[in-house]
């Protein structure tokens, strides 16, 4: 990448996707380079798409500055160094007053109505619904990575057979309508903090799906481990803060998605390990296992899953 005498371009943390970032720096103003060779349609037209939907919906996103498609770059605002992550690992953080705000800017997300927009390339771009088909595909990576990885030969076709009916049941038994936009990826990594306010990136996954989905994703976040009655504060005070949402139904899609959600993420990690050698989301796997026992331990409706977890997985299930 050029860079002239006035103008620095330094690589930043990237994510798990085949992305790659850069900040660019000149005189006093910085901007985000993202790249992508894969999947370049998703990380540059999608992602700037549904910037554009959460700009609209007045939800600090990152504005785009430039586009380069045909060379595998973007040029995006800038939304800073600080996550909410970051902040969050502080033992003198006000944990719960965070979460409040984070809240605010989940309730700002679900009451979005668009269903399309422009992109940059002047076509129109439809939000996919979250339907049955691709949760299940989702919840699938637990056995296509981390089955085929941990389970004996001769265990994997019994475990998948019987793994894939409790799934499509447990599907099946999601109460709320796919009707509301859903980030997919709502979760403090992906938070950023800048001028008092929380800005929202990673944003090309977003679907229309279940209101419930983001909340999990949010409290019962792998990567950030927070204690059980903050959890449970967290959900307490969303709920507080719904009107016409009927409290059973949705703590069984809640607990339902999360099951799913991290069952995926198993999959994914494993995924990220062995295909693309980052071997340190191995590392996330232990706590990814007790947030999946921490809801199946306390709902019936998981009562099969939790038998054939503890049959094959009984170490990683008791942890």
């Amino acid at each position: 990448m050029k860079k002239s005498n006035n103008t620095r371009v330094k690589q930043i943390k990237g994510d798990a996707s085949f992305r790659k970032f850069f900040r660019k720096s000149k005189n006093n103003f910085t901007s985000i380079i993202i790249t992508a060779k894969k999947e370049k349609k998703k990380n540059l037209l999608i992602y700037d798409a549904i910037n554009k939907v959460l700009i609209k919906n007045k939800i600090f996103a990152p504005k785009l500055y430039n586009e380069g498609f045909t060379n595998n770059f973007i040029e995006v605002e800038d939304l800073g160094k600080n996550t909410l992550y970051d902040i969050l690992k502080k033992k003198n953080s006000n944990k719960l007053n965070l979460f409040k705000k984070i809240i605010n800017v989940l309730n700002q997300i679900q009451s979005i109505k668009d269903k399309k927009i422009k992109n940059f390339k002047n076509k129109y771009y439809t939000i996919p619904i979250y339907n049955k088909k691709i949760l299940f595909k989702e919840t699938s990576l637990f056995c296509s990575w981390y089955v085929e990885k941990e389970l004996p030969k001769e265990f994997k076709i019994k475990f998948k057979k019987k793994f894939n009916k409790i799934i499509i049941k447990l599907i099946l038994n999601l109460k709320l309508k796919n009707d509301t936009f859903v980030h997919r990826d709502f979760h403090v990594s992906n938070l950023m903090i800048k001028g008092g306010k929380i800005g929202v990136i990673d944003n090309q996954d977003a679907l229309i799906g279940n209101r419930a989905y983001d909340l999990a994703s949010l409290i019962d976040d792998v990567r950030l481990k927070t204690s059980n009655l903050l959890k449970d504060k967290i959900y307490k005070h969303y709920v507080q803060t719904q009107n016409k949402i009927d409290k059973n139904k949705f703590r069984n899609d809640f607990e339902i998605l999360s099951v799913l959600r991290n069952l995926k993420i198993i999959g994914i990690f494993t995924r990220l390990a062995f295909r693309d050698n980052k071997k340190n989301y191995l590392n996330s796997i232990p706590y990814t296992w007790t947030l999946i026992n921490r809801r199946i331990n306390k709902n019936k409706i998981f009562d099969e899953l939790k038998l054939l977890l503890n049959e094959y997985f009984k170490k990683k299930h008791e942890n």
